[in-house]
């Protein structure tokens, strides 16, 4: 079968597309044919390993073998089933959340992060909004975000942020987006009760505060926007080392908190979650592109731009097929 391929760290040049062996289910195990994956910021940052955490998860010179196919979301058909499958039969289109989904083919065990796709889903916007979902919801019960928590969003055109709105809205919080003028319009779509251009307006100096606050693209700085909290909020990062730091001093001084949205767990049960919110019309995918397996590297340098909206999408199986 045909797959993303890296061997060694780098910039996007270094993907390449190689034959790999089609992989075997166990007994517990469904395998996939892929129809659609994705390109996003965790393949990135795995793919250039600049930080050395990275190295210390993936490998220190170079990705272990099991590292070197990026991807970790995938919606496709089942393909064969093992002796001990019940929840799937040949022939499901299922969607989820998997290491190593920019491939022709997956093995994914029943119990673990997969399930029927939406109804009247493509299988492009299937694999758009699982890794989105998943960061934003641990971000908001990190932040316990619910009914008339005042809530801001600053990067809200990504795939965290558009989930996170949308998220947000569910749960009963007033939204304030953030995003830049390009993404205004898409932002207030999703729900958002007020959008703010960042690239005409600064949210931390209208006097505004709110309950929480998630910086859904790593990008703010705790110390400049702490006193945009209102006393006993939450500040919710999703990326930033410094953060480490920030949130072991930040209950001392001020009334806003640094609190983590924590370590992924991503599990069946959210995205059956998921599942149900796209049936009830209350969320949609956003998609930035689409990419054919072939053209993976301009993905990559497409989610490195800090430009997209939404997800970048990878698809593996052309739609017309």
């Amino acid at each position: 079968m045909k797959a993303a391929f890296f061997e060694r760290y780098g910039p996007p040049k270094v993907l390449r597309i190689v034959d790999v062996p089609k992989p075997t289910p166990l007994v517990n195990e469904v395998l996939v044919r892929v129809h659609a994956s994705t390109a996003n910021q965790t393949d990135c940052h795995m793919r250039r390993a600049n930080l050395f955490l990275w190295r210390i998860l993936l490998g220190v010179r170079r990705p272990r073998a099991k590292w070197r196919i990026p991807g970790s979301e995938f919606a496709g058909e089942v393909e064969a089933i093992g002796a001990a499958v019940t929840k799937f039969a040949a022939g499901d289109r299922v969607f989820g959340a998997r290491s190593g989904a920019n491939a022709e083919y997956l093995c994914v065990a029943q119990d673990r992060v997969i399930a029927h796709m939406p109804a009247d889903t493509s299988f492009e916007d299937a694999a758009a909004v699982p890794d989105g979902f998943f960061q934003a919801q641990r971000a908001l019960r990190s932040g316990k975000v619910g009914r008339d928590t005042r809530l801001l969003v600053y990067g809200a055109s990504g795939s965290c942020g558009t989930a996170a709105v949308q998220l947000g809205k569910h749960l009963g919080a007033r939204v304030t987006a953030v995003c830049n003028t390009e993404n205004v319009d898409l932002v207030r779509s999703l729900g958002a009760d007020e959008v703010v251009d960042y690239l005409r307006d600064d949210f931390t100096r209208d006097g505004q505060t709110y309950d929480v606050i998630l910086d859904a693209v790593g990008k703010l700085s705790f110390l400049r926007t702490r006193r945009s909290l209102r006393k006993g909020g939450l500040w919710v990062p999703t990326d930033g080392l410094v953060n480490i730091v920030h949130a072991l001093w930040s209950p001392w001084f001020g009334d806003g908190k640094l609190v983590s949205a924590g370590l992924p767990r991503n599990n069946q049960a959210d995205l059956l979650q998921l599942k149900h919110l796209m049936e009830a019309g209350e969320y949609r995918a956003v998609i930035d592109g689409v990419y054919p397996l072939e053209r993976v590297a301009e993905a990559h340098r497409r989610v490195e731009s800090w430009q997209k909206h939404g997800s970048v999408v990878v698809a593996i199986v052309p739609a017309s097929e």
